[in-house]
């Protein structure tokens, strides 16, 4: 082969090596990062992965809000209308924060099925709820009614 062929298929070859190792280290730090969104009825039916870090979200249900005495904790339950799961938190919720409204939290759910969150994200008008939230009630079908506290059928 002529040496000048041989130094260019080096090259070559050398450059998608190089390449291919930059995408999949890319692509590592990308899947590392991505939490995918899972609503409470997902979370319930189990196929939320369990001790991986995810984001869920659904709207506070009324009078679930429990807070310790001695600590920052505070546990409370979310809804999509379908289903519940139960929040553990330690830390300060955003003042945005209340019952009957919209939340997104970032965690990891345990083997019980209760979801422990690292960071919760609240609302931040009155009009505005989380897309995945939002969708999760709409495919759930049924209706909140913010003042009643009470969640009625869509139908």
């Amino acid at each position: 082969m002529n040496p000048a062929r041989k130094q260019r298929l080096i090259l070559i070859v050398v450059l998608l090596l190089g390449l291919s190792l930059a995408v999949t280290l890319a692509l590592v730090a990308l899947e590392q990062n991505i939490n995918h969104y899972f609503s409470p009825s997902q979370m319930a039916k189990g196929e939320a992965p369990v001790g991986k870090k995810i984001r869920g979200g659904g709207l506070v249900v009324y009078d679930s809000v429990i807070r310790a005495n001695n600590s920052l904790a505070v546990s409370f339950v979310i809804t999509d209308g379908a289903k519940n799961v139960t929040v553990m938190y330690d830390g300060i919720l955003p003042n945005l924060f209340k019952e009957g409204q919209g939340v997104v939290a970032l965690g990891q759910l345990n083997k019980e099925g209760i979801f422990i969150a690292k960071e919760v994200l609240a609302k931040h008008d009155e009009t505005y709820m989380p897309p995945e939230v939002q969708q999760a009630i709409d495919n759930a079908q049924i209706d909140f009614a913010p003042n009643s506290g009470a969640y009625t059928d869509g139908a």
